[in-house]
């Protein structure tokens, strides 16, 4: 899953299956006895441009609280974006509703990161795998049936369990349901939202084989929301990293990885352990001050700045706490919003978190690469 660097498709290449530009999602506070005292807005997803390409894999990754999961329901239209663009196969779905919305909602599909909340109790297996064909009409009840067995089949499970309750699985085997469900209309696009967090750490890799052989399958893009970094690195093709409702860098995954240029990114991936003891020994971990702040009141300039360890060592410089950071193009494909990227390149702190021993060489900057939202929009979801 990938999302191509905005202004990508001017230059010839596919439209990408989903196009998000400019995405604001907002929530008011105030009017109940509690919250009457703070009333005011909190900024949950603050401008987020974001592509997705067709049979590729996205992953939208940060801390609890960044606004990926909020992204990522707004694009599947659980959620109604304040205001912005979520163009999918063309279709502007921002301000679709009703019937018309209904009956593209066969297209995508969510696949949610409680097995054990997001199933109905109640329900058989046969029941909730075959539910979106029932509440779309598709097939007599005899073709339907058919139809659950042959997706059970797909995700690894036997249609002799169709008359069993979901309280009668593993965790693990209630997830392959959720996949299960989440297929069963042959759907362009599906946003996991954290797929494998709730699972025992035997069982994530399980689910993971699972999505990638059902992306080749059944011809599936995917946006992978989650913070389990070690688990969209096997399994995006780009990834788009969020801080407090902004994109702060988006890159192919080996680039990301490999050459981080966000101080976000490079403390995030520092954390992520190295499965190499010789190289693990010498990277060190980068500690972030305090809690990520509120959305409801979001420092100005730079989000990040009141955490950033390059702002500290940079002595406090005025741009990051006034001016916001566009999102812009560092590299080919790469794009990154950071007043001081040049700092960042080749770093002691960029060359641990990556694990490499030896200073990266500068990418060289692409002249087709655009960035991926208007100069004075910098991204974030």
């Amino acid at each position: 899953m990938a999302a191509s660097t905005p202004g990508a498709a001017g230059s010839g290449s596919p439209e990408p299956l989903v196009r998000v530009s400019d995405l604001r999602v907002e929530f008011h506070l105030g009017g109940g006895f509690v919250l009457r005292a703070s009333d005011g807005v909190v900024k949950a997803v603050d401008g987020v441009d974001l592509e997705i390409e067709r049979g590729r894999t996205l992953g939208l990754v940060g801390e609890s609280g960044s606004g990926k999961t909020t992204t990522g329901r707004a694009i599947v239209r659980l959620l109604d974006p304040t205001s912005g663009s979520i163009r999918f196969d063309g279709q502007e779905l921002a301000t679709l509703h009703g019937e018309p919305l209904r009956r593209l909602r066969r297209r995508f599909q969510m696949i949610f990161q409680d097995p054990y909340s997001s199933l109905n109790p109640r329900m058989t297996i046969g029941s909730i795998v075959g539910e979106p064909l029932e509440i779309h009409g598709i097939g007599l009840p005899a073709e339907r049936r058919a139809r659950v067995a042959e997706l059970l089949d797909l995700v690894g499970l036997s249609p002799r369990i169709m008359d069993r309750f979901p309280h009668q699985f593993s965790g693990g085997q209630r997830q392959r349901v959720g996949v299960a469900r989440a297929i069963a209309l042959n759907p362009d696009l599906i946003v996991a939202d954290e797929p494998v967090s709730a699972l025992d750490v035997s069982i994530r890799a399980q689910i993971l084989n699972l999505l990638e052989r059902l992306q080749t399958q059944v011809d599936l893009t995917y946006l992978v929301v989650s913070h389990d970094l070690a688990a969209v690195r096997r399994i995006s093709d780009r990834v788009a990293v969020m801080y407090l409702g902004r994109i702060v860098e988006n890159a192919p995954t080996g680039r990301l990885f490999g050459a981080p240029l966000h101080p976000y990114t490079i403390a995030l991936i520092s954390a992520v352990p190295i499965p190499d003891p010789e190289i693990q020994q010498h990277r060190r971990r980068i500690i972030l001050r305090g809690e990520i702040p509120s959305s409801a009141n979001p420092p100005t300039g730079c989000h990040f700045h009141t955490r950033c360890w390059l702002y500290q060592r940079l002595g406090d410089p005025e741009q990051c706490r006034t001016e916001r950071p566009p999102l812009s193009p560092a590299a080919a494909s790469h794009s990154v919003a950071c007043h001081f990227v040049a700092e960042v390149e080749g770093s002691a702190e960029q060359r641990q978190a990556s694990g490499r021993r030896t200073p990266i060489p500068p990418a060289a900057p692409s002249s087709s690469a655009t960035p991926a939202t208007p100069a004075s929009n910098g991204a974030t979801s």
